[in-house]
């Protein structure tokens, strides 16, 4: 297979995942799991690490296509998949970095057993993730893309 093939089945694969992860249901459950991460931190249990691992896995692709994309969390995956393509550096990347840090002291917090910084921690991270949704919506009307159905 050539370098341009791969490229090809990469961005084949990309379109087809996010055009999954694109359904609503599918963006709001990833959202709402986010404190799964905490569980097999928490409880030091493979088994919960190869659950939660499995669902974050699947997540993407278990839900069909949507049926349109007018919603505003399908267009926020629409709009992450354009920024991930173009990799702008803007307000968007320091947005998802705050969301991975937030992220990362949740796990701390939760691997020290602390509920309540890993709650506060967890609560910032969506919250974050939410204003980077929102950027991403954005970032997609920028695009002006003439190839979403209404």
């Amino acid at each position: 297979m050539t370098g341009s093939s791969d490229a090809s089945l990469v961005a084949r694969v990309r379109r087809a995942g996010f055009a999954r992860h694109a359904n609503p249901w599918s963006a709001w459950t990833r959202w709402a799991s986010a404190p799964l991460v905490l569980l097999p931190v928490w409880t030091r249990k493979w088994s919960h690490a190869a659950a939660v691992a499995a669902w974050f896995a699947v997540n993407p692709v278990i839900f069909g296509k949507p049926a349109h994309y007018r919603a505003w969390s399908s267009r926020a995956m629409l709009g992450e998949e354009q920024w991930l393509i173009d990799r702008p550096r803007d307000a968007a990347l320091a947005v998802n970095v705050a969301a991975s840090v937030a992220g990362a002291a949740a796990v701390a917090a939760a691997w020290r057993r602390r509920p309540v910084a890993a709650a506060a921690a967890t609560t910032a991270q969506m919250a974050l993730l939410l204003v980077y949704w929102e950027q991403m919506v954005r970032y997609l009307d920028r695009q002006d893309r003439h190839d979403l159905d209404d």
